[in-house]
C-alpha cells in the first residue's frame, strides 16, 4: 500500500489544519490507521490512531481535545484534524498503516509539513 499525506502548512497559533491520507494499491478498510509526528531534532512519536471501523480512537496526551482522527473506508483515506495549534505542534506528520508504535507499523506515508507560528 501506498499512502500520500497532504494537507500541511503554515499555520498561526490558535489555528486549524485539516490532514489527509490517501492510500492507494490496496484497500485500508481492514487496518488501524495512525498519525505520527517528527520535530526537528526529536524522535517520530505516535499522535493518534482509529480501528477499522472507526469504532474506537486512540490520542497522545499532548494532542486530547484538540486534534480529532477519522477516515473514511469508501474513499481509502484517513484525515487529522488539528484544532488550537500550538508551536509546539509543528513537526512533519506522517501517516501509518498497523499499530501504535513504530514497530508495528508496516507501512508509511512520506509526510507533510506542519510549521505552527507564534
Amino acid at each position: 500500500v501506498q499512502l500520500q499525506a497532504s494537507g500541511g502548512g503554515l499555520v498561526q497559533a490558535g489555528g486549524s489544519l485539516r490532514l489527509s491520507c490517501a492510500a492507494s494499491g490496496r484497500s485500508i478498510r481492514s487496518y488501524f490507521m495512525g498519525w505520527f509526528r517528527q520535530a526537528p531534532g526529536k524522535e517520530r512519536e505516535f499522535v493518534l490512531g482509529i480501528n477499522w471501523n472507526g469504532a474506537s480512537t486512540y490520542s497522545a496526551d499532548s494532542v486530547k481535545g484538540r486534534f480529532t482522527i477519522s477516515r473514511d473506508n469508501a474513499k481509502n483515506t484517513v484525515y487529522l484534524e488539528m484544532n488550537s495549534l500550538k508551536p509546539e505542534d509543528t513537526a512533519v506528520y506522517y501517516c501509518a498503516v498497523g499499530g501504535s508504535t513504530s514497530e508495528r507499523v508496516s507501512a508509511w506515508g512520506q509526510g507533510t509539513l506542519v510549521t505552527v507560528s507564534s
